[in-house]
């Protein structure tokens, strides 16, 4: 990630920022790197908090309707500013099938543009073709609106 302090934040169209972060899917820790997901679609998803009533709302939304992004052939990558301790037990809890991903220095998060006074972060969903390019995004502001996952997999079922 190479934007400075004060770049502007990427707009669709724009390649998406690379990054690697600390994270957890399915029970397993590891480090995700964005560039490992080029040929396939991405869903990028920054969410406040671990375990908040919005947050939950959003990611449950995600798991229950988790066919829509498989269909789409898309994978979902989530980030939020806690650490994977805090990552670990709401997966336990919640069991989510797509990674949940730690950016505690909030690095990502201001690459991405979407910090936020008070609450760390905007919520905001990227939309990434195969190639790594933003080709769409939104962000819902502080309470917890957020697109569905329906309407998400028909927008990246319209990528190439």
């Amino acid at each position: 990630m190479s934007r400075q302090a004060g770049e502007q934040a990427p707009q669709v169209g724009d390649p998406a920022p690379d990054f690697t972060l600390p994270g957890i899917e399915r029970g397993e820790r590891r480090d995700f790197t964005l560039s490992d997901y080029r040929g396939r679609k991405v869903a990028l998803a920054f969410y406040p908090g671990d375990a908040t009533p919005g947050c939950s709302m959003q990611l449950k939304s995600y798991r229950d309707d988790f066919e829509a992004f498989e269909q789409a052939g898309a994978v979902v990558l989530a980030v939020s500013p806690q650490d994977v301790d805090s990552k670990e037990r709401w997966c336990e809890r919640e069991h989510f099938q797509f990674p949940l991903l730690a950016d505690t220095d909030k690095r990502v998060i201001r690459a991405y543009g979407v910090a936020a006074p008070v609450i760390g972060l905007k919520r905001t969903v990227f939309l990434l073709d195969t190639e790594g390019v933003i080709r769409w995004r939104y962000s819902g502001g502080i309470r917890a609106i957020f697109k569905k996952p329906r309407e998400l997999a028909d927008l990246l079922a319209s990528f190439s």
